[in-house]
């Protein structure tokens, strides 16, 4: 019996190890009860990321804290200081998850995690979105474009600072356009405030 505990043990751990994370459907398809995982987890084996998801007690993903939200909150979209963070495209390090969802939709109040919702409508919620695979799980994210925008119609937030140094960052990187940027501007309806920016920096 305890030779079988172990195989099924290694069996989810080598899992782990390919996917980053294991769910409790994961858990169900493999033909076990999810209840091995509470029971993998009060051994300190894994540790819960999110409601039925677990990773290894040891692991820490870089792209743990998206792939938390993305649980949580499936219809929202990574924007504004974690958007950027996600492309790289700043050095801060934001100790709250920024989050745009549709105006009016649903979200959890009750998160451990702190969130920081941005709530907006039309195309400005819906354009831009990203998806990206991470370990099984689909994040969303504004691409670099749109989240440059963002930032500057968010700048009374976020600092303007911060929209100007994501600007020059996403123009040298090549992460966007100029052209790119200004569309985004247009379906915002910013153009007139990141003219006068964007003819500076480019």
């Amino acid at each position: 019996m305890e030779l079988a505990m172990q195989t099924n043990i290694d069996k989810i751990q080598e899992i782990i190890r390919q996917r980053g994370i294991i769910t409790s459907a994961d858990i169900r398809g493999l033909g076990f009860s999810p209840k091995l995982l509470c029971y993998l987890k009060a051994k300190g084996i894994l540790r819960r990321i999110s409601h039925g998801a677990y990773t290894l007690s040891e692991h820490m993903s870089a792209q743990e804290t998206f792939t938390e939200v993305a649980l949580k909150i499936p219809h929202g979209v990574i924007c504004l200081l974690s958007a950027l963070q996600y492309h790289e495209l700043t050095t801060q390090m934001p100790y709250e998850s920024w989050v745009a969802i549709e105006k009016g939709a649903y979200y959890p109040r009750n998160l451990k995690q702190s969130i920081k919702i941005i709530q907006l409508t039309g195309d400005n919620f819906s354009s831009g979105i990203e998806t990206h695979e991470c370990n099984g799980i689909n994040i969303r994210v504004y691409c670099p474009a749109k989240t440059v925008v963002d930032c500057f119609r968010f700048r009374n937030k976020i600092g303007i600072d911060v929209a100007i140094e994501a600007m020059r960052d996403a123009l040298s990187q090549k992460r966007a356009t100029s052209d790119e940027i200004w569309e985004y501007a247009r379906i915002s309806r910013l153009t007139k405030v990141m003219r006068p920016y964007l003819e500076t920096i480019q």
